[in-house]
């Protein structure tokens, strides 16, 4: 018993380590589709995230996602982390089956630094780093650990039987919704829609940082997907991980074939993106679906990317690394398809799912849009022209991304 727990314990940390090592995959994504003269406002907001994220997980994040005992929609079991401990004053190892208490609290705080990413690659290039700051504490904080208690913490939706297992909906979405709101508030990047509101090209100053971006992210996933089993069980992590390469597969040449089909054109970008599609899609359902299964869910999500795309062009939204397409849509998608396909498919399910996505969507807009648009009416949230035209890294950071940066090449 002791070796198994041991076991357990130690793949958890594993795959913690793994998901800590996607924010490089974040990181290297959003600098390689966007343009050089904002690599270091790019990184600087990645790096803010994941230290900011775990001290508030520390502070607060974690009691409020995982309280004591609550109504199902909020609860609050005091500031800190005090780990439960035997008589003589040892670890508590009957805390979990599978895990310590303090491996859980790094495995959950990993994720909660994670939907605030999302948002920085939507709003890249044009945002004030003080308020993108500010949103970040009060998301990560407060908004992601309460919808988190909805579900994780053994809320009103866990009550009724919505299922997400690694967060499609809960990190995902959390994410994708937050980052819907911030980029219409926020308004389109210079140059990206003409004067007919024709969208335009602004392509991205390093293409294979951001492929590596995403190997790095799908190498990620096999902790963030496969530390969801919550210990290390031979038969659900095995599957787990198939039905999570196999989506994420799925989901790259789907959209590399749709968009081909539709542009002409082989993008690597949008192959790149369903790749990130098939994952997210994948994440709700990973441990229910069948290899059969995960594979339509991965070419859905493909073609899902493609079409999100255009739709988010057409309506003027300016998200220059596709996180909403990405995470909200195919988010969306796959926490759908938990009650379409799989083990718990079922009529009763899918209610259960929409439901589920209906009370995050609402939570979430409705707390990003406040932030941002009290942020926007009082200190401002969108750079000056000048600033933007010329880079944040030199006006923010007062710095260059690259020794041989010359802005009149870019």
């Amino acid at each position: 018993m002791e070796n198994t727990f041991i076991i357990n314990n130690v793949w958890m940390m594993l795959c913690t380590a793994l998901v800590f090592f996607m924010h490089l995959g974040f990181a290297f994504l959003e600098i390689g589709l966007t343009r050089q003269k904002n690599t270091i406002n790019v990184l600087f907001k990645n790096i803010f995230i994941i230290t900011i994220g775990l001290l508030l997980y520390f502070c607060v994040g974690f009691n409020l996602m995982y309280p004591d005992s609550f109504n199902g929609f909020i609860g609050f079991s005091g500031f800190g982390l005090e780990a439960p401990l035997t008589a003589n004053g040892t670890l508590d190892l009957n805390y979990n089956q599978g895990y310590t208490y303090w491996t859980d609290f790094l495995f959950q705080g990993m994720f909660a630094a994670t939907a605030a990413t999302i948002v920085s690659g939507a709003v890249a290039e044009r945002i004030k780093l003080g308020p993108f700051m500010l949103f970040v504490i009060i998301y990560v904080g407060f908004v992601y650990p309460i919808a988190g208690s909805w579900k994780w913490g053994g809320g009103f939706l866990d009550k009724l039987g919505f299922y997400d297992f690694a967060g499609s909906t809960l990190v995902h979405s959390v994410g994708g919704w937050a980052a819907l709101v911030a980029v219409w508030i926020l308004g389109p990047r210079i140059g990206k829609f003409d004067n007919s509101g024709k969208p335009l090209v602004i392509f991205g100053h390093n293409v294979p940082l951001a492929t590596a971006g995403v190997l790095i992210l799908w190498l990620g996933w096999f902790g963030f997907n496969g530390g969801s089993v919550l210990s290390a069980n031979p038969e659900l992590t095995s599957i787990t991980l198939v039905t999570t390469c196999l989506a994420a597969a799925a989901g790259g040449i789907s959209s590399f074939l749709t968009s081909t089909i539709l542009y002409k054109n082989y993008d690597l970008t949008m192959f790149l993106n369903g790749i990130l599609g098939g994952l997210v899609g994948i994440t709700a359902g990973a441990d229910v679906m069948s290899p059969m299964n995960a594979i339509v869910i991965g070419l859905i999500a493909g073609i899902i990317i493609v079409l999100a795309v255009a739709l988010i062009d057409r309506l003027q939204l300016d998200d220059p690394v596709g996180a909403i397409a990405v995470h909200l849509m195919c988010g969306v998608w796959g926490t759908l398809a938990v009650g379409i396909l799989g083990k718990m498919a079922s009529f009763n399910q899918f209610l259960n799912q929409l439901i589920g996505i209906l009370a995050y969507g609402i939570l979430c807009c409705l707390t990003s849009f406040l932030i941002f648009f009290l942020m926007n009416k009082t200190v401002g949230i969108r750079v000056s022209e000048k600033e933007e035209l010329e880079g944040l890294d030199l006006h923010e950071h007062g710095m260059n991304s690259y020794s041989d940066f010359r802005m009149n090449e870019h």
